[in-house]
C-alpha cells in the first residue's frame, strides 16, 4: 500500500465556493475568471486554505490566458497563465484564480521553480493552469481574451487537430473568404472559381489590340458612332441625348391627338358642300352653306334681322297667323268661280252652271229694278 502524501494541491476558497454556488441558483450569475497570481510562498512551500483571501506572498499577476472545458472530464474547469519570457526573476510556489471583482476563487501550490527574467541570460515563456472541479461548468463562464492569449504549443496543436477534424472547410464566396478551384477557362460567368495566370494573359491579348472591334448594324452588335443630327435618316449612327431632347421638344410643341386644345389660327381643309359626316367645317365651309340657305334672298331679306323686321318682329308670328287664317272665309268652289271674274263697270256676275260663273252687262232698267227696295216698288 502506497504511502505517498498529496503534496499539490488547489482548493475553492469559502468566498469562491459561495459564488459558484449562487451562480448555480436558478436565476444565478455565472462567475468570471479574469485574472491569476503567483506567489512564492514566502520562502516555503504553503499549504491551500479554503479561507484564503489572497496568495501568501503574491510576485505576478497578470490577465487569464484562456478558461476552458476539460477535454476528457465533463465536471472540470481549466484556467491558464502564461508568463512571457520577459517577465521573471522570481521563484513561484503558489497559484491563485480571481474572477472580475479581485475575489481569490481558488488557490494552490505547486513545486517550486524559478522564473528567469531574459535580462538574466534565460528567457523562456512558462503557462500555469490550474483544474477547478465544479458541480456544474454553468456556474463559470468560459473565456479566451483574443487580445491578450498567447498561443502555447499544446493550444496550437488541439486547435490544428480540432480543424482536421471539423468540416468548416467553406468555399470561397463573393462575401466569404475560404478555399477555391482554378480555371484557365476565359468564357466562363461562374463566380465559384479563380482564374490562372493563364486565363488572365488570354483575356489580355484578346483585349490588346488582338481583336478589331466590328461597327454595328440592323443586325449585329459592334461600335458606333453618335450623332445629335434630327433630320437624318442613317442607320449606321446612334442618336444622343441631345438628338432626342430635341425631337421631344418638337413633339411637345404638337396639339394631343386626344381632345386637343388648339391656338393661334389653325386651318382645315375646306369639305364639300353637302358633306354630313364629323369632318372638321372650316369657316369657308360654314359661309358657304349660310350663302345656300339665303340663296337669292332679296339684299333686304338677307339676314335674320331684315327678316325679323319684314315680320314685324313678332315671336309668336306663327300663332299670330293661324289666328288670322281662322278669321277668313274658308277655300269654296263657287267662290273660286266668282274670283275667276274679270269685273269692270256696268257688268253683272251670274251662274251659268253649277259653279260656272259669267258677267252680263246691266242695262238702266236693270239698274232702275235693282234700286226698288221692295216688290210693290218694283
Amino acid at each position: 500500500m502506497s504511502t505517498t502524501t498529496r503534496k499539490f494541491k488547489t482548493v475553492i476558497t469559502d468566498t469562491g465556493a459561495k459564488k459558484l454556488a449562487q451562480a448555480a441558483a436558478p436565476d444565478g450569475k455565472p462567475v468570471r475568471l479574469t485574472h491569476m497570481a503567483v506567489g512564492d510562498g514566502g520562502g516555503t512551500l504553503p499549504t491551500p486554505d479554503s479561507k484564503q483571501t489572497r496568495l501568501v506572498h503574491e510576485v505576478w499577476r497578470h490577465t487569464v490566458n484562456r478558461v476552458i472545458l476539460d477535454a476528457t472530464h465533463q465536471n472540470r474547469i481549466i484556467a491558464e497563465l502564461v508568463i512571457p519570457p520577459e517577465t521573471g526573476g522570481f521563484w513561484i510556489r503558489e497559484i491563485g484564480v480571481f474572477d472580475e471583482h479581485g475575489d481569490l476563487i481558488a488557490v494552490g501550490n505547486t513545486a517550486e521553480s524559478y522564473k528567469p527574467a531574459v535580462a538574466e541570460g534565460s528567457g523562456r515563456a512558462q503557462t500555469f493552469r490550474t483544474i477547478l472541479t465544479v458541480s456544474s461548468t454553468a456556474t463559470v463562464v468560459l473565456t479566451v481574451d483574443n487580445t491578450m492569449v498567447m498561443a502555447t504549443v499544446d493550444y496550437v496543436d488541439d486547435k490544428l487537430k480540432e480543424h482536421e477534424q471539423s468540416r468548416r472547410h467553406p468555399d470561397a464566396s463573393l462575401t466569404a473568404k475560404g478555399f477555391v478551384q482554378l480555371s484557365s477557362a476565359t468564357n466562363s460567368v461562374s463566380e465559384t472559381q479563380a482564374a490562372t495566370p493563364k486565363a488572365v494573359k488570354a483575356a489580355y491579348d484578346l483585349a490588346n489590340a488582338k481583336y478589331t472591334a466590328q461597327d454595328a448594324t440592323t443586325a449585329q452588335k459592334g461600335i458606333v458612332q453618335l450623332s445629335s443630327a434630327t433630320n437624318s435618316t442613317s442607320e449606321t449612327l446612334a442618336a444622343t441625348s441631345k438628338a432626342v431632347k430635341a425631337v421631344m421638344d418638337e413633339t411637345n410643341k404638337k396639339a394631343p391627338l386626344n381632345s386637343p386644345a388648339l391656338t393661334g389660327t389653325p386651318t382645315t381643309p375646306t369639305a364639300r358642300q353637302g358633306t354630313n359626316n364629323t369632318q372638321i367645317a372650316s369657316t369657308a365651309f360654314v359661309m358657304a352653306a349660310i350663302a345656300a340657305l339665303v340663296d337669292s334672298s332679296p339684299d333686304a331679306l338677307n339676314t335674320l334681322n331684315e327678316l325679323a323686321a319684314a315680320l314685324g318682329n313678332d315671336p309668336n308670328f306663327a300663332t299670330t297667323m293661324t289666328n288670322a287664317l281662322a278669321g277668313k272665309q274658308p277655300k269654296d268652289a263657287t267662290l273660286t268661280a266668282l274670283a275667276g271674274l274679270t269685273t269692270a263697270a256696268g257688268k253683272f256676275p251670274y251662274f251659268t252652271g253649277n259653279d260656272v260663273a259669267s258677267l252680263a252687262t246691266l242695262t238702266k232698267v236693270g239698274r232702275d229694278i235693282l234700286a226698288k227696295s221692295t216688290v210693290a216698288a218694283v
